[in-house]
């Protein structure tokens, strides 16, 4: 006969009942780390202002600047993180009768979570502020003014381009005007002046009207381009026609404008795409070190306050 010992498990005498997170210290060191990130930044842009200039043999290179910018972003992100992390680390609630290794477990995550805690508080706040940014000029004037606003950064690139597309060609109407003085004389030019006179209103309005159509026209072709990444044959073969004929110039003159405005908004949008990616992997380099310097120094942190009370 074989007898059978049933052992019944025994709940750990020390065991704390109480959860092992910390929630007031890693609250504690995300808003440090918020508030410290903050005031680096705005340091950073007023040493970035002071050093960059519009004049070429002044200041930084935008390259420079670039790059100076990154770096300095990882800094921020590690002393911040860092500080956070040790905050929150030193205090935590003390975990008595528990192994050396689940109190470097439990501190190194306090120091990510604190962290964790900071990075979305950061993002809440810059989203806050560019919604409040770009629908500052939708106040009261409903929700079209808030797409408007949402907008304006790219129509103010694109309006650029518009101009330079259509440009009048004052060469030639300077040689037209010669040639039409010379040609009527004194008389034609009375009766020009009468006519001005007499029709110079409407003719202007008239004229304003095509003119506003034509570049608002233009700027929805070229939004066009920008989203497919160049334009399209037919849009390039209209944007010739009409620049030649807004314009005055020639039908090869108007084809390389349309050419060279075409290069230039594929050049800066490649422009904007390599900015946009440098950016980003600036911002992934520094929140990974960010992270792993705030679980750092909330160990640092965790095992300074156990030895001052006496755990090692």
């Amino acid at each position: 006969m074989v007898d059978t010992v049933v052992v019944t498990p025994t709940m750990n005498e020390t065991e704390t009942p109480t959860s092992a997170v910390s929630w007031p210290a890693i609250l504690a060191g995300a808003f440090a780390a918020t508030s410290l990130s903050l005031v680096l930044f705005t340091l950073g842009a007023g040493i970035g202002l002071s050093v960059v200039s519009p004049w070429s043999d002044r200041g930084i290179s935008s390259d420079t600047a670039a790059l100076t910018g990154g770096i300095y972003l990882v800094c921020v992100a590690v002393m911040s993180s860092a500080v956070g992390g040790y905050i929150a680390g030193r205090l935590r609630r003390r975990w008595l009768d528990t192994h050396a290794d689940e109190i470097y477990f439990r501190d190194s995550a306090h120091g990510f979570l604190a962290w964790a805690v900071a990075t979305v508080i950061s993002v809440a706040l810059l989203a806050s502020a560019a919604t409040t940014v770009a629908g500052g000029a939708a106040v009261g004037a409903g929700p079209g003014a808030a797409i408007a606003g949402n907008n304006r950064a790219l129509q103010d690139r694109l309006n650029g381009y518009g101009d330079e597309l259509l440009r009048p060609n004052f060469s030639a109407s300077k040689t037209g005007d010669t040639t039409a003085n010379q040609t009527n004389g004194t008389m034609g030019g009375a009766s020009a002046a009468t006519g001005a006179v007499t029709a110079g209103p409407s003719a202007t309005t008239d004229q304003a009207r095509v003119q506003s159509s034509d570049r608002t026209e233009v700027y929805r072709l070229l939004a066009k381009a920008e989203r497919g990444g160049a334009v399209a044959q037919r849009d390039h073969d209209y944007l010739v026609q009409m620049v030649a004929a807004r314009t005055g110039l020639s039908q090869a003159d108007a084809e390389k404008r349309v050419n060279d405005v075409s290069t230039d908004l594929k050049a800066s949008a490649d422009k904007a795409r390599k900015g946009a990616a440098h950016l980003a992997l600036w911002l992934t380099a520094s929140m990974l070190f960010g992270a792993l310097a705030a679980a750092l120094t909330a160990i640092e942190g965790g095992a300074l306050r156990d030895r001052i009370y006496g755990r090692q």
